[in-house]
């Protein structure tokens, strides 16, 4: 992993769409991060200021009850991610943003090997795209604070609360599939003040 992103790296943004807020998904217990839009707006803006290639995933799921079903509300995206003309919109129906996308392709194209990826929820679509991500050879960094997650029921029927699913979650990513990194190690990324990060000597 390098410490100064290159011009060739691309931020990917998994499913920051407004269904993440339908209640449905808090019926085990709150969501965790909850300055994540702001870490999500902050870097997005540095981030175009940077002019890296930007790709927002967009979940259009095919299931009939599902809060990201097309023609309601709940597919659109938040307003702290909301593309502008000329960003690439790359449109799933499963939680891996590889998966029958083209995106593995379009960042080729781009000659892209290194990505960014914020999202929701940690558990799932970023969990599965980070993984993809990481096999596929991108070199790959998780924001852990521009991510959040829900209360969840765990195999034996234990709720488990929104900060130990995500902490779990992101347990198993660092170092195997990406490098887990907060939004102030990303702004030092892209600077080039990278003096202060950890692991740097």
């Amino acid at each position: 992993m390098t410490k100064k992103l290159p011009k060739e790296s691309a931020l990917i943004i998994i499913d920051v769409q407004k269904a993440i807020d339908n209640p449905f998904w808090s019926q085990y217990g709150v969501r965790n991060n909850l300055n994540a839009e702001k870490n999500m707006a902050e870097i997005l803006s540095l981030w175009r200021e940077s002019g890296r290639h930007i790709f927002h995933v967009k979940h259009e799921s095919t299931e009939p009850n599902s809060t990201y079903r097309p023609g309601q509300v709940g597919c659109d995206f938040k307003e702290c991610v909301t593309p502008l003309k000329g960003e690439h919109i790359v449109v799933k129906h499963v939680n891996n943003a590889f998966i029958g996308t083209g995106l593995e392709l379009k960042l080729k194209e781009r000659n892209i090997s290194f990505v960014v990826i914020f999202g929701v929820i940690t558990n799932n679509s970023v969990d599965a795209s980070v993984r993809m991500s990481g096999n596929l050879g991108f070199a790959t960094y998780l924001i852990e604070d521009a991510c959040f997650t829900y209360a969840k029921l765990d195999y034996s029927g234990q709720i488990r609360t929104a900060d130990e699913v995500h902490a779990m979650t992101l347990a198993n990513l660092d170092k195997e599939y990406c490098q887990v990194i907060s939004t102030y190690e990303l702004k030092k990324m892209l600077t080039g003040n990278t003096s202060e990060l950890r692991g740097c000597s």
